[in-house]
């Protein structure tokens, strides 16, 4: 069984917090109304929301398709990455996390999602890619995880970069 790629969209795979204006090389401007993004703009109309911009990279979804993971959306997308970003990066439909609560508060200052990701991984070994990763995190991750875990933290300013991909496989194809 391979292990899982666990993907965050904003950050990893669209750098958001790039040079305002100017997208980073190679990204191509996507314009995507997820229904999510346009709740929440209670100004308007829903006809009238404004879109949300994306940055992405086509090469992305080829590098990703290619490394020995089972691929799962791990992002507050939820379900609309595999309508909105998936097809633009020539995805499959892949599964994703269903978070039961998003964005609380956690005792310990860990990140929202890890202690639900472990609970979901039910003993996998998974790679998690994610722009807010933090080490007590990997070292949460590490203590409470019984498979091997890698955590990658992506620069949300410039997204996954090629040397990201190689570390993911490498860690895919080490030995356990």
């Amino acid at each position: 069984m391979r292990p899982l790629l666990l993907l965050d969209v904003d950050g990893p795979l669209n750098p958001y917090a790039g040079k305002p204006h100017r997208r980073p090389e190679g990204y191509l401007t996507h314009r995507v109304r997820p229904a999510s993004w346009i709740a929440r703009q209670t100004d308007r109309p829903p006809q009238y929301a404004k879109p949300l911009r994306l940055w992405l990279h086509p090469g992305h979804g080829p590098a990703l398709r290619a490394l020995p993971f089972e691929l799962v959306w791990c992002t507050t997308w939820k379900d609309e990455a595999n309508e909105h970003v998936g097809p633009l990066l020539g995805l499959p439909e892949l599964p994703y996390v269903d978070w039961p609560s998003m964005h609380h508060g956690d005792p310990d200052g860990l990140h929202w999602k890890t202690r639900y990701l472990v609970e979901w991984a039910a003993g996998r070994p998974f790679a998690w890619v994610d722009d807010e990763l933090e080490p007590q995190d990997t070292a949460w991750i590490a203590a409470h995880h019984p498979a091997p875990a890698l955590t990658l933290a992506v620069d949300h300013r410039v997204g996954l970069q090629p040397a990201d991909f190689a570390r993911l496989d490498a860690w895919a194809r080490a030995p356990r």
